[in-house]
């Protein structure tokens, strides 16, 4: 009996998927043993990127359900000063704090979410910028509280001032994140988050509660931004409005269009090439935006699915060359 065609589709892309398992966990095995080879400076940049993956990774659930938020930093802000209020003025333990902060975000996000959820493409854009630029500008109201626009510094430490425990604990929060929203986004609510973000009048006629659906991305997306922010906080120990202002929300977003908005491995390919432009450049630092800029402008017109695509045109094209050798071998 001939198989099906969906189940020979399916135990294809089965196979494409368990594929990528050996490079995963060759990739979580170099990051578990960077301390050993990485200078202390290296050690801190890479904690930053791990940071910055796990805030661009929950941007990207908030677009897979179809939507592109321009102040998603603000939900970092949001867990970062949550969590250092709470363990500078209040005296909690930090390791508490940081899941509360996380909390809170997703909390706001679910709030905003109410209001925001009828808006789509540039108008939800707009709107998350402004709730953004709100966030920022109401830190600055509570001086006492939040250090206002000098920041706030001193914020109790999970560790000492060695960076390797953090580095280990900052892979570690990434990781689950990435899992988490690896196995949401491979599972039937998230084939529902990209029905509604293909098409949301199909979505609906089918009983999707579209607005439903929008609300809930966008507070899972909180969460692990929240969560991302706290971290920041106490390892970097002074956070500022400036830290999560409407340039860094920018910048993740950027991340996540350089490295491919459909691919689950875009947030991490994208931060992790254009958030060490400015360390890279050295005392050029200053044209780094300008830098950045030309690579989403590269990026937008010759790779448009994101320079995670790039591994795919390569793996496509070393099977036609060995199909092209295999033909021409059984043709002499």
């Amino acid at each position: 009996m001939k198989s099906k065609p969906e189940s020979r589709s399916g135990i294809e892309s089965e196979r494409r998927g368990s594929g990528n398992v050996p490079g995963i966990i060759a990739a979580v095995v170099i990051a578990s043993v960077g301390p050993v080879f990485l200078s202390t400076y290296y050690i801190h940049l890479a904690s930053l990127v791990f940071i910055y993956i796990m805030a661009t990774s929950s941007l990207r659930i908030v677009y897979v359900s179809g939507q592109s938020s321009l102040g998603h930093a603000a939900f970092m802000a949001i867990g970062a000063y949550t969590s250092a209020m709470l363990a500078k003025h209040l005296g909690w333990n930090p390791w508490c704090t940081m899941p509360l902060g996380a909390i809170t975000a997703m909390v706001c996000g679910i709030l905003i979410g109410f209001p925001f959820s009828r808006l789509r493409a540039i108008y939800f854009s707009m709107a998350s910028l402004f709730f953004g630029i709100m966030v920022t500008n109401m830190v600055g109201l509570a001086p006492e509280l939040t250090g206002s626009w000098t920041g706030l510094a001193r914020i109790p430490r999970l560790f000492g001032y060695s960076r390797i425990p953090y580095y280990y604990t900052i892979l570690i929060l990434t990781l689950i994140t990435l899992l988490v929203l690896y196995r949401i986004e491979n599972s039937r609510l998230g084939m529902t988050l990209k029905s509604v973000a293909q098409s949301h009048l199909a979505a609906s006629s089918k009983g999707i509660n579209e607005a439903g659906i929008r609300i809930l991305a966008l507070g899972i997306g909180a969460f692990f931004a929240g969560l991302a922010g706290g971290a920041y906080a106490h390892y970097a120990g002074l956070i500022s409005p400036a830290t999560f202002g409407v340039m860094p929300s920018i910048l993740l977003y950027v991340y996540l269009l350089a490295g491919g908005k459909r691919s689950f491995a875009g947030p991490i390919v994208g931060t992790g090439v254009l958030y060490l432009v400015p360390y890279i450049m050295g005392d050029f630092k200053g044209y780094a935006p300008y830098f950045q800029a030309g690579v989403i402008v590269a990026v937008t017109f010759l790779v448009p699915d994101g320079m995670t695509s790039l591994f795919g045109r390569a793996a496509s094209r070393i099977r036609e060359v060995r199909k092209r050798l295999e033909a021409s071998r059984y043709a002499s």
